[in-house]
């Protein structure tokens, strides 16, 4: 007869097997008399961390900390979650309207989606009257029927044309203050990035940095060029941008503001 087996000891330092974390869960607090919906997630953490953005609130905390500690920290941290909330719900809507009258900047100045009888787009200076010279137009043939894809891929491809355009010309004029060679230019989509520059000389810019003035593109553009040759943030490289781009600081603290 076979003596019945017994489960082994636990070590004193072998941590008990965890379920798997849940990813997250929708919940509610009252801050500063305002209802506030957050998203709690539990993450391999130590301490607890809070972001906010077009979404509203995430917060993210160590696996094991209770529900009460963590409205005690949103409870301490009103003020500025309020404040953060309250800024992302007054910023423009991030979709612009695709119709007749809406309007759209280039290089800081607003232009005006207009459509004549003919349904032809013509992208006209917002602020002047009526009569604008005809080479200050750009008409694009459209069926009389527009819809707003259609309107979005006329502007679009008005605000491409433009941004390779301008790009090319800055990128030449400041390739030949860095004294460097000429890099190739592509577009780029990229959410948060107005610029980027890689090893192999291929220079990618934003294509919404053509609605911001030109001071603003020069110094993206004088500031991914000098990755030419400091490829790099370090002291040697802010001094190759301001050498071509003296108010360079200025001009990188008014990008950040205008987003």
């Amino acid at each position: 007869m076979h003596d019945e087996k017994k489960p082994l000891p636990r070590r004193l330092n072998q941590r008990p097997k965890t379920s798997k974390l849940a990813a997250s869960e929708q919940r509610r607090i009252n801050l500063n008399g305002k209802d506030v919906a957050y998203v709690l997630m539990r993450c391999l953490r130590k301490t607890i961390g809070m972001k906010i953005n077009s979404e509203g609130l995430t917060v993210r905390i160590p696996p094991r900390e209770p529900l009460c500690w963590v409205e005690s920290v949103l409870q301490k941290r009103a003020d500025w979650i309020v404040k953060k909330l309250d800024e992302w719900k007054n910023k423009k809507s991030s979709k612009p309207e695709w119709a007749e009258g809406a309007i759209f900047p280039l290089l800081g100045e607003p232009w005006q989606v207009t459509i004549t009888t003919d349904g032809i787009v013509q992208m006209v200076p917002a602020m002047v009257n009526a009569g604008v010279e005809e080479e200050n137009q750009l008409k694009l043939p459209l069926p009389s029927m527009l819809t707003a894809n259609q309107i979005e891929k006329a502007v679009m491809d008005w605000y491409r044309h433009h941004a390779m355009t301008c790009f090319s010309e800055r990128i030449v004029l400041y390739a030949h203050k860095l004294g460097v060679a000429l890099p190739q230019l592509r577009l780029s989509r990229a959410r948060t990035l107005w610029g980027s520059c890689n090893s192999r000389g291929i220079v990618h810019l934003n294509w919404r940095l053509i609605q911001k003035s030109l001071d603003l593109v020069d110094y993206v553009v004088a500031h991914e060029l000098s990755h030419l040759i400091e490829m790099n943030h370090s002291k040697a490289f802010w001094q190759t941008v301001g050498s071509v781009y003296p108010g360079y600081a200025a001009a990188r603290k008014k990008l950040k503001g205008v987003g």
